[in-house]
C-alpha cells in the first residue's frame, strides 16, 4: 500500500514538472517577438544586426537630413554622436519629430538603412527617452537641457 502512495506522489510531481517546463517554453515561444533590444548607432555600425531582427535605434535626428519622398516616405539620419544610421520610415511622423531632437525608431536593418516601422518622438522640449540620453552620455555629446 505505501509503495502505491509513494508511486502515485512521484507521479505528480513528475507531472508537474513537466507542466512547469512546458509553460516556460511556450511563455518564451511567445515573447521571442516581442522582445525589441535598444541600440545605437554606433552600436548597429559597430556589429549590424541580422535584415531579420526586430530592434529599436535611438539618437538625434541629423541637421539637414530629413528628406521627404514620394508619398508617405521619409528618411533622414539618426546619429549618437560617433556615428550615423540612415533611416527610413512610411508613414505618418509624430508632430514633434524635428531635426536636432531625440527620436527612437523600431524596425529592421537592412542593406546599411534602418527601415523603421514604427517612430516616436519627444513628447515635450526637455525630455528624451532614457536609452538615448545613455547612447549620447556614452559618446561624451548629451549636455543637460537648461531649466528655464
Amino acid at each position: 500500500m505505501k509503495s502505491l502512495k509513494k508511486r502515485r506522489r512521484v507521479q505528480i510531481i513528475l507531472l508537474a514538472v513537466v507542466a512547469l517546463v512546458s509553460s516556460t517554453a511556450l511563455i518564451g515561444w511567445a515573447l521571442q517577438d516581442g522582445i525589441n533590444f535598444f541600440r545605437s548607432p554606433s552600436e548597429v555600425i559597430a556589429e549590424p544586426p541580422k535584415s531579420t531582427e526586430v530592434f529599436r535605434i535611438g539618437g538625434l535626428v541629423e541637421e539637414g537630413s530629413i528628406v521627404r519622398g514620394q508619398g508617405e516616405t521619409v528618411t533622414f539620419v539618426v546619429t549618437d554622436g560617433g556615428e550615423s544610421v540612415p533611416v527610413a520610415f512610411t508613414g505618418v511622423l509624430p508632430d514633434l519629430f524635428e531635426e536636432n531632437q531625440g527620436m527612437i525608431g523600431t524596425g529592421s536593418y537592412v542593406n546599411g538603412v534602418f527601415e523603421a516601422t514604427e517612430i516616436l518622438a519627444k513628447h515635450d522640449e526637455t525630455y528624451m527617452p532614457k536609452e538615448v540620453v545613455d547612447a549620447l552620455k556614452e559618446q561624451g555629446v548629451y549636455v543637460e537641457p537648461s531649466e528655464g
